[in-house]
């Protein structure tokens, strides 16, 4: 009988809809829920285990032995009638989880899925009504003592602010359409952990926070996406929703130590935290600083942007090195193993090749201007 079922498991498998993880679509499930009658990946599969056996029960396809009606359930239900039930009312704004995603991320979109039934009852999404308040672990911007902040999320103002003790005049005051809020960056010794960007005076500005509580962070996470979607729909009418959600938060592309040197021959090569984020390229003398040391724009390989292996004639060599050629200058940089140099090279050109949209001009005129600013300062 173990045969026999194990064989229609493995034809349950092929149908449209089965091949894939019915949480995060990737390919060639292992594991399947047999209460929920789904097909799972082994990091969804745990994810599914922790919320406890009263909401998912979890077998292997091959190795465990499997009932009648354990897969007459599997036959029944497959992940496609599931998703029309569980993810009934997904916001657009929410971040849907692939290979790619942080674990958290991955974790608490399975709750809410399953354990919480939010996409059943959206009632129960309180990251969407636009307006967010509550305590999150700060980074201090000159130390690295983590202290709470009362922060409040306005939709309405198109603003973030946070709050030192009991102040009634808050310490910083962000516009929401500016953040770009990245989930829980490996460098940040918490794993329910936010990176907030914005511009501030010219310079990007990272903010750093935490909390214990896994929730509380993934909802702020996706109050802060579902914000900003319903802002850039109000600035950009005639836009596809499509479009837009590309806007609403950005991981790095790559984060790393490299050596950069200076503009002249005789400068040495420094340690420097480099961070890749969109068109954006900037390096930092600490993983954590609260602003870069520097930021370069990365426009398109037809206005004069390009990234080679090695160094320009007459300049110091050090380690593997890698030049990013810009209109106004030839940056270099110093890698430790060639591979890591390789992965640089590889994801600055990614980017050099997509085209440029209008929201890019604005930045490109905000960084050449802190950067043209900073050589007259020097100059005179």
């Amino acid at each position: 009988m173990a045969d026999k079922n194990g064989r229609i498991l493995m034809d349950l498998l092929k149908q449209p809809g089965n091949s894939r993880c019915a949480d995060c679509s990737r390919d060639s499930p292992e594991w399947a829920s047999y209460n929920l009658g789904i097909f799972l990946c082994t990091r969804c599969a745990a994810c599914h285990r922790h919320m406890g056996a009263q909401v998912s029960k979890i077998k292997h396809l091959k190795l465990d032995q499997w009932e009648d009606a354990q897969v007459a359930r599997m036959k029944e239900i497959g992940n496609t009638n599931s998703k029309l039930q569980y993810e009934r009312w997904v916001p657009s704004s929410y971040r849907k989880v692939d290979s790619n995603t942080p674990q958290v991320l991955v974790e608490q979109y399975i709750f809410s899925k399953y354990s919480r039934e939010e996409f059943i009852h959206p009632e129960r999404q309180s990251y969407t009504s636009g307006f967010m308040e509550g305590y999150l672990m700060k980074k201090g911007r000159e130390n690295n003592q983590f202290l709470p902040r009362k922060f409040v999320l306005s939709e309405m103002e198109d603003t973030l602010k946070y709050y030192v003790k009991d102040r009634k005049d808050p310490k910083a005051v962000i516009k929401i359409s500016d953040i770009n809020v990245e989930f829980s960056p490996g460098k940040i010794p918490f794993p329910n952990s936010l990176q907030i960007d914005y511009i501030k005076d010219g310079s990007t500005r990272h903010i750093y926070v935490y909390h214990d509580d896994p929730q509380t962070v993934v909802n702020w996470y996706h109050a802060i996406r579902c914000c900003k979607l319903h802002l850039l729909q109000v600035a950009y009418p005639a836009a596809g929703e499509s479009e837009l959600l590309d806007y609403l938060s950005n991981d790095f592309d790559r984060e790393g130590f490299l050596y950069k040197t200076g503009p002249s021959p005789k400068d040495v090569y420094k340690k420097r935290w480099c961070s890749l984020q969109g068109r954006k390229l900037m390096y930092h003398v600490e993983n954590m600083d609260a602003y870069p040391k520097g930021e370069i724009f990365l426009g398109h390989i037809t206005s004069g942007y390009s990234v080679v292996p090695g160094f320009v004639p007459g300049y110091r060599e050090s380690g593997y090195g890698f030049t990013l050629h810009t209109p106004e200058r030839a940056f270099q940089f110093s890698a430790d193993t060639e591979g890591e140099r390789g992965g640089w090279i590889q994801a600055i050109e990614r980017v050099l090749r997509i085209p440029l949209i209008p929201q890019d001009s604005s930045l490109a005129a905000i960084l050449n201007k802190k950067r043209n600013d900073s050589i007259a300062f020097f100059s005179r």
